[in-house]
C-alpha cells in the first residue's frame, strides 16, 4: 500500500517558525512532524510515500535526502509554482496512486496513534469509496454522519454554514482526523480541477458514492497546526 502526506501548506498559524521553515519540519521532541508521520506509516508496513511541497520546499528535499527518507522511499510532488490544497494536491499525483490497491493520505501536522490496520480492515469489510477516520472531539467544523456512519454533510459551528450531500434527520457530528483510505477509482470521479479541498470532494461524491466515517475516539490525536499545541504533542508523543 502507498501513502501521501500533505506537507505543502503555508503554516500561517505556525509563525514564527514558518517565516523561515516549512511546518512539516517543526520538531516534536527532536523529531520533525514529517519524520514522525513517515515512521508512523512504517509501523503498518507502508514504506512508499509521496509528499507534496510548496513552502520552503527545498528544505524538505534536503531533509529527505539527508536522512535517506528515514527508512522509506520518499517521492516529492512539487507545488512550488502553485499551491493546490489537499484535493488538487491529491489529483496531481493520480498516476502514482492509480493502481488496484487502496491508498492512504494523512496530514503532516496531525499526530495520532490510530491503528491503521483497524482502519484498513474497516475499509475492506464495508468496501466504501472512502473511509475517513473521525472522532468525537470539540472543534469548529464537523462532518455529519447517519446511524450507519455514512457521510451526509458538513457543518461550521462558528459561522453556521452547513453543506448537505444527503438530507436526513438526526445526523451526528464528528471531527475529521485527516487520515483517510481511498479506492483508486476515485480519480475519474473528482469533479474539480486546479486548487480545491478534499472536503469539497467528499461532499460532491457522498450522494452517489458510499463514504464512511471510522470512529477511533479514545486514540491519541493532536493537530499541531498551531504553535500552542506543541506542548500537548510533546506530552503525548515522546
Amino acid at each position: 500500500m502507498k501513502a501521501m502526506i500533505f506537507a505543502a501548506g503555508l503554516g500561517t498559524r505556525f509563525k514564527p517558525w514558518t517565516d523561515e521553515h516549512p511546518k512539516a519540519l517543526a520538531l516534536i521532541n527532536g523529531k520533525s512532524l514529517l519524520q514522525r508521520n513517515i515512521e508512523y506509516l512504517q509501523q503498518y508496513g507502508i514504506r512508499e510515500v509521496i509528499v507534496n511541497v510548496h513552502h520552503f520546499a527545498n528544505q524538505i528535499y534536503d531533509a529527505t535526502k539527508k536522512n535517506n527518507g528515514w527508512g522509506s522511499t520518499i517521492y516529492i510532488s512539487d507545488e512550488q509554482d502553485r499551491l493546490l490544497d489537499t484535493g488538487g494536491g491529491l489529483l496531481k499525483v493520480k498516476k502514482w496512486l492509480s493502481n488496484k490497491e487502496p491508498f492512504i493520505t494523512c496530514n503532516a501536522d496531525i499526530l495520532t496513534d490510530l491503528n491503521l490496520d483497524k482502519l484498513i480492515s474497516f475499509h475492506q469489510q464495508h468496501q466504501p469509496l472512502i473511509s475517513m477516520a473521525v472522532t468525537h472531539r470539540k472543534t469548529s467544523r464537523y462532518f455529519l454522519f447517519d446511524e450507519n456512519n455514512r457521510l451526509c454533510g458538513w457543518r461550521n459551528k462558528k459561522t453556521g454554514e452547513e453543506k448537505n450531500a444527503i438530507r436526513k434527520p438526526g445526523l451526528t457530528e464528528k471531527a475529521y482526523s485527516c487520515v483517510v483510505v481511498f479506492e483508486p477509482k476515485i480519480f475519474p470521479l473528482i469533479p474539480f480541477t486546479g486548487k480545491f479541498s478534499l472536503v469539497d470532494v467528499y461532499l460532491a461524491l457522498a450522494k452517489e458514492n458510499l463514504i464512511l466515517g471510522y470512529d477511533h475516539t479514545g486514540d491519541k490525536l493532536v493537530d499541531v497546526g498551531k504553535t500552542e499545541n506543541i506542548v500537548v504533542a510533546e506530552s503525548l508523543f515522546p
